[in-house]
């Protein structure tokens, strides 16, 4: 199940992964040709044998090349495509392992029950939101019925199927479902940060993990990635190990070249285990941190080797800081790890994460011990209830005590991908609002460790082995430290109204649409609409209903710098009823041609704008002349002067088939040629050289519909927008930034 491969990530993966590069490293200098290999050239029994050891041993990249000349000799071997899917998930492969999966399900899905909701869950950490529901909901509907226990299994947790486990991952899989829908809503409303890289001087192509910013300067944090960093010997070198990195001055959010963290002496006093989880208390007396390694336990009358973490407190002394200590009432012989010290109103609470049974909701679980000033004691830990924990994994606490919130990563609830970040006001033992942080702060990849900047900044790192991730055998194979920079919270909020009547539009449809062409809907009930924005964009905002037509709002972000305040545009959107017939005036063209006059082009793209605003609508185009010449000659000339018309929206992104040319020469007059005196009357003959436009179709394929199903933004980012407005400011308030270019047709 997806706890146990969470776990394998953040403990196991620092050891098997990078044994697995060194040996596939040392292998390869040896056998730089498979066939030299002396593994490649065993019978197929015999190579399956050492890849499945090689497998249960957590040697995954090995693994495959084995699995991968197996599957070549049979390709149809429904064991082999399995154990390649299982091994591309735990080096989060996630594109190979959805292949490999979604080929075992169609191969023999009674076999291996678990492939589609395996192969939804890849298909989901890679994005492809759709896909994924496809796959769930087909291991939903294979499994309507809990049958007896199946053969094959979750070979990664070794756990064997039976209809407990089917059912809880039929629960599991409608909370994926959920996920699914949620990130396809956040991702076309993004939250206001943006999300980059470190850079190389932070990241390596392994793992970086526990970010903990050192003031405004400097930011710790653990890493199995940088051995020239470290002058022990190849073991120590391979461990995971603390390093820092200051901030270059003058460059917004660059690093200098990282160096070893010397004081304490930590890294050198535990160099045969994994160091991490770096943490400094309130007050900066004492500083937490995680050691974890192989411990013999006792199971079941013989020895194994598991990964124990325990957490070290040092104290801070003249000469820096202390022998580290064990921490007493939480190392109590189950694995504690990933401590945080915050102040919780007066108190002192040390947050951490422990796998131990008494008291859990199953899987890892947050937990917190209460430290007494007095004799700086603590307190018999607590776990921090089912508010917080669920029965997957709750990892990666960290408190703000400004805005009282505890932010963790979870697997237990509905998700972009994998683990996501959450938050939950309160604490430490009681909480409420525990909400999804949303896109792109959470990705269809991995998200642990958020922390905040210190003194009240608003800016952040988060760990995460999203696409752009320094990598080396897949894209999102390992963490990287990401910075999270606070973007101004820009929205657009206003009415929908009909120009005749000045009253709200209900039931109507708002769109706004970027310089990409990307799309976003808003469903009103009542006439009123909000949206969320993002700089560097110009936005064209309209409306779509049946039986109106749309002016349009332009709103531009393109000035705003990421320094700038939020801030809210005011607009109004106005619909008129749909009239059959409308005229645009000064439409010119050369005489006795159909070539349009550059003075022209003014009205034209007013007809450009209408159609682009109300895609729905087809028109006829048509032309008319004066009196002067022959009537057939004046007819040609009208449909070649119609046809140019067409040409020059066509050429301006207006679809041909929306319109339709008609030329009438010099029928239907709509003045005198001759004055009251029967001379020539240059100003009627202008009045019938025109050319007019009527609306003969209104295509509800073409249509934004009113779904009342999907009243309002459809997401929660919206409706906090509209939370955080006054409630007595006025939608219809001009701004100077709202541009109306609603032309009066």
């Amino acid at each position: 199940m997806r706890k146990n491969w969470l776990f394998l990530i953040l403990v196991t993966f620092l050891v098997a992964v990078q044994y697995d590069v060194n040996a596939q490293t040392k292998k390869k200098s040896y056998y730089k040709n498979k066939a030299n290999d002396p593994i490649s050239q065993l019978s197929d029994p015999k190579k399956l044998s050492y890849a499945d050891q090689l497998f249960f041993q957590d040697s995954y990249f090995e693994a495959i090349d084995y699995y991968q000349q197996l599957k070549k000799n049979d390709e149809r071997n429904v064991y082999y495509t399995y154990q390649l899917a299982d091994c591309y998930r735990a080096t989060r492969d996630y594109v190979l392992s959805a292949h490999y999966y979604a080929e075992a399900y169609e191969l023999s899905r009674r076999v291996y029950p678990m492939s589609a909701y395996y192969a939804g869950l890849m298909f989901k950490q890679q994005g492809e939101y759709q896909t994924a529901i496809v796959y769930f909901n087909k291991f939903l509907t294979d499994n309507k019925k809990i049958a007896a226990q199946k053969p094959g299994g979750d070979e990664i947790s070794n756990t064997p199927l039976d209809p407990k486990l089917i059912k809880d991952l039929k629960k599991q899989a409608k909370v994926e479902i959920e996920g699914c829908e949620m990130a396809m809503v956040s991702i076309k409303n993004p939250e206001p940060y943006n999300v980059v890289n470190c850079g190389p001087n932070v990241n390596t192509i392994l793992t970086e993990l526990s970010p903990f910013p050192l003031g405004d300067s400097a930011l710790l944090f653990s890493t199995v990635g940088r051995e020239a960093t470290f002058s022990y010997d190849a073991k120590a070198k391979h461990m995971e190990h603390f390093v820092y990195s200051h901030k270059q001055a003058g460059y917004v959010d660059s690093f200098q070249w990282p160096m070893p963290f010397n004081d304490g002496g930590f890294n050198a006093q535990f160099r045969d285990f994994h160091v991490g989880n770096g943490c400094i208390s309130p007050m900066g007396e004492r500083f937490y941190f995680s050691v974890c390694g192989l411990e013999a336990r006792h199971n079941g009358g013989k020895d194994t080797m598991k990964n124990v973490c325990k957490i070290y407190v040092s104290k801070w002394h003249k000469e820096g800081w202390g022998s580290p200590e064990l921490v007493p009432e939480v190392n109590d012989g189950s694995s504690n790890t990933m401590p945080y010290v915050a102040k919780v109103g007066k108190k002192d609470v040390l947050f951490f994460v422990s796998d131990r049974k008494l008291q859990s909701r199953g899987g890892l679980d947050i937990w917190y011990s209460i430290i007494d000033p007095r004799n700086e004691s603590y307190r018999r830990p607590q776990n921090c209830g089912k508010t917080i924990n669920t029965k997957y994994d709750e990892i990666t606490p960290y408190y703000d005590s400004r805005e009282k919130k505890l932010y963790f990563a979870t697997t237990g609830r509905k998700s972009f991908g994998g683990s996501d970040i959450y938050s939950a006001e309160g604490g430490p033992s009681r909480y409420i609002n525990v909400t999804n942080m949303g896109y792109p702060i959470n990705s269809p990849a991995d998200e642990l460790y958020y922390i905040k900047d210190p003194v009240g900044k608003p800016d952040a790192y988060v760990v995460s082995n999203r696409i752009g991730s320094f990598a080396q055998k897949n894209p999102t194979c390992c963490n990287d430290i990401w910075r999270i920079q606070k973007e101004p919270k820009l929205a657009v909020i206003g009415k929908i109204i009909d120009r005749s009547t000045h009253e709200p539009i209900s039931q109507s449809v708002v769109k706004m649409i970027d310089q990409k062409g990307e799309l976003k809907t808003y469903n009103s009930d009542d006439g009123n609409f909000t949206f969320a924005m993002e700089r560097g964009h110009s936005y064209i905002i309209t409306g779509d209903k049946m039986g109106y037509t749309s002016s349009h709002n332009a709103v531009s972000t393109m000035d705003v710098k990421r320094t700038d305040p939020d801030d809210t545009v005011y607009v109004t959107v106005v619909l008129d009823t749909v009239k059959n017939d409308f005229r645009v005036s000064n439409i010119f063209y050369e005489f006795n041609d159909a070539t349009i006059k550059s003075e022209s082009v003014g009205a034209l793209d007013s007809v450009v704008t209408f159609m682009k605003d109300n895609p729905s609508i087809s028109i006829e185009i048509y032309s008319f002349t004066d009196n002067l010449g022959s009537p057939e000659f004046n007819k040609a000339l009208s449909q070649r002067r119609a046809q140019a018309v067409v040409d020059y929206l066509e050429k301006s992104q207006i679809d041909r088939s929306r319109m339709k040319a008609i030329g009438f020469g010099n029928a239907n007059p709509v003045a005198s040629e001759k004055d009251e005196n029967g001379k020539d009357n240059p100003t009627g003959r202008q009045r019938n050289r025109r050319t007019e436009f009527r609306i003969i179709g209104d295509l509800p394929t073409r249509r934004v519909l009113y779904n009342s199903a999907q009243k309002g933004s459809m997401n929660q980012q919206q409706e906090n927008l509209k939370a955080d407005l006054p409630d007595e400011e006025d939608p219809t308030k001009p701004q100077p930034k709202a541009k109306d270019e609603d032309d009066d047709k």
